[in-house]
């Protein structure tokens, strides 16, 4: 076995756009590193290290490969285990040829959302995938998209090299925890990645779990970087942090639009308002996990009339602000979210809120089909949705 240099080598790491240097190895970033000033919540920087999309590729004729990580997983005070550090899974040539638990590394006592009050330090572990096919293939290699992982090693019994291009379209997609898909079974089952992979197109994740508030510094991100296709999913964050009234909400969903298309005029993008929520469909947030752990919301329905928002208020005005901008930006197109998930589908949100695995998977599978089919905002991508 022969190490592979995984920076400044035959490697590209795809679906990270910083690279952070640790003294394990290098920690993939899913916002570049000018961000990190502008955002002082520790829960942003701490979805932000999840790799949800992020792959190793190259091409190989090795049979066997060795990756060596340094998890990081939570473990709240009221629970004697550390949360699951998720799956790194391997594809050649496009197919699924294993997948592998990721190793327990460091462990990250937590006092709540994003708050790490101690650290107990572990040690990298490795992953093996033998048997591999002979001859020269493309290899994925993606990360657990829940579990921040530092890359240490790869190492291979064959010759490794830089992948070719493909030629396929770059999709750029930002959105809530139920975009970053921390529930999925493993990182190729987020419903954007199995939406991509319907597609025929390259995804890059940038949903931030708890984030998805129309930040500048998001916003910025999209217009500076390259995209074919761009996808918006908002509202939900929104509403559940109680972060803006009616009269705030409109101005800045036109603020986030105007600065993507500074960078991206013409490109195909896709706003989305929330799938279904019963807690929040009618009454604004903010939320809170009910007894029986699931989510309630703890504003006054009342309040709507005066300008709170509800998830009923946020798809009204999404679709209001795509529709009024449409008459100078044909390019601009909505999909209300309940046509991923809709009400009749509510029992697939254990805790009232995030999908189980299943409904990620048949969320990618309704996406693919209205994005990329004939009469979709994304079609000639190549791969018709099956």
């Amino acid at each position: 076995m022969k190490a592979v240099q995984l920076v400044g080598g035959p490697v590209e790491l795809r679906g990270a756009l910083d690279l952070e240097v640790t003294e394990a190895g290098v920690m993939p970033r899913r916002l570049p590193a000018w961000t990190k000033e502008q955002y002082q919540d520790p829960s942003v920087h701490g979805v932000t290290v999840m790799p949800s999309g992020v792959r190793l590729v190259f091409r190989t004729d090795a049979r066997e490969l060795e990756f060596e990580v340094l998890t990081s997983t939570g473990q709240l005070a009221t629970d004697p285990r550390p949360r699951p550090t998720g799956m790194l899974e391997l594809l050649v040539d496009g197919a699924p040829a294993g997948r592998r638990q990721a190793p327990v590394g460091n462990v990250l006592l937590m006092a709540g959302p994003g708050t790490v009050q101690r650290v107990i330090p572990g040690e990298p572990g490795t992953v093996r995938f033998a048997g591999l096919p002979a001859g020269m293939k493309q290899i994925e290699l993606w990360l657990p998209q829940q579990t921040p992982t530092e890359l240490v090693a790869l190492r291979a019994d064959g010759s490794v090299l830089a992948p070719l291009p493909d030629g396929r379209r770059r999709w750029v997609h930002h959105g809530s925890s139920i975009s970053h898909c921390l529930e999925a079974d493993g990182p190729t089952g987020t419903w954007p990645v199995v939406a991509a992979a319907l597609g025929g197109v390259e995804v890059i994740n940038l949903s931030q779990a708890g984030n998805a508030l129309l930040d500048p510094y998001v916003a910025r991100t999209i217009r500076d970087m390259p995209a074919d296709l761009i996808s918006l999913k908002a509202g939900i964050n929104i509403v559940s942090l109680a972060a803006f009234r009616l009269r705030t909400f409109g101005p800045a969903v036109h603020g986030f639009l105007d600065t993507i298309r500074d960078g991206h005029p013409d490109t195909p993008l896709l706003l989305m308002s929330p799938v279904s929520c019963p807690a929040l469909e009618e009454t604004p947030g903010p939320t809170a996990t009910g007894p029986d752990g699931k989510l309630t919301a703890l504003g006054d329905p009342a309040e709507v009339a005066g300008g709170a928002l509800s998830l009923t208020v946020v798809r009204a005005e999404l679709a209001r602000i795509v529709a009024a901008r449409q008459t100078h930006d044909p390019h601009l197109h909505y999909l209300d979210g309940r046509e991923l998930l809709g009400p009749d589908e509510t029992d697939d949100l254990a805790d009232g809120l995030h999908p189980g695995a299943a409904a990620y998977r048949r969320m990618g599978r309704r996406f693919a089909a209205h994005a990329f089919g004939d009469e979709g905002p994304f079609h000639g991508s190549g791969a018709e949705p099956g």
